[in-house]
């Protein structure tokens, strides 16, 4: 069975930092680019940054550069999203996916950044 568990959201104040993790299981991750996206309150999906398969090229949405790391570690099959210098804005549920031959999507975890 194909799994993305997303962990590692909450309630941060404006300024404060979350890493998200999100956790494969069930296909060849190796082989696999992985993204984070994100959809807040009334809105659509929103791409916010990319990895290729093997860690080599990350990709980020303006508003996220030098804020926002993406990395991976295959042999962990994880890839995880460390925020930092959270805006209110930045409130969203975060999704991690999975492209490749298949498309696999995680089930979120919540983001809040609020005083």
């Amino acid at each position: 069975e194909v799994q993305l568990v997303e962990s590692g959201g909450g309630l941060v104040q404006p300024g404060g930092s979350l890493r998200l993790s999100c956790a494969a299981s069930g296909f060849t991750f190796s082989s696999y680019g992985m993204a984070w996206v994100r959809q807040a309150p009334g809105k659509g999906l929103e791409w916010v940054s990319s990895i290729n398969s093997v860690g080599g090229s990350t990709r980020y949405e303006d508003s996220v550069k030098g804020r926002f790391t993406i990395s991976r570690d295959n042999s962990k099959k994880t890839v995880w999203l460390q925020m930092n210098s959270l805006k209110p804005e930045d409130t969203a549920v975060y999704y991690c996916y999975a492209v490749g031959l298949h498309i696999y999507w995680g089930q979120g975890t919540q983001v809040t950044v609020s005083s």
